[in-house]
């Protein structure tokens, strides 16, 4: 069983579930990040060392997973049209 540890912010929990569409996933990660970001520099302020470690990780996670949906999405390989070859040298069958 993984642990999840308690989110510092509500828009930063993971067991969220993630939205369907490309725009709002983007809205959901960039919320995340931003209030993540705040919520740092309140600790900082406060001196909370452990609290802005965790909020470090956590903004590294939501980093990362930015980082994934910036990614263009696969398209499906194509299979070459009958006569052509799929690689250079070899005959068409």
């Amino acid at each position: 069983m993984i642990l999840i540890p308690t989110p510092l912010t509500a828009s930063a929990d993971p067991r969220r579930e993630m939205p369907a569409g490309a725009g709002s996933r983007r809205d959901r990660i960039d919320a995340a990040l931003a209030t993540l970001a705040a919520e740092e520099r309140r600790l900082a302020r406060l001196g909370f060392e452990l609290p802005m470690a965790r909020c470090r990780e956590q903004r590294r996670y939501w980093s990362f997973v930015s980082a994934l949906h910036a990614l263009p999405e696969a398209t499906p390989a194509r299979r070459p049209d009958s006569g052509t070859c799929p690689w250079p040298g070899e005959r068409s069958r």
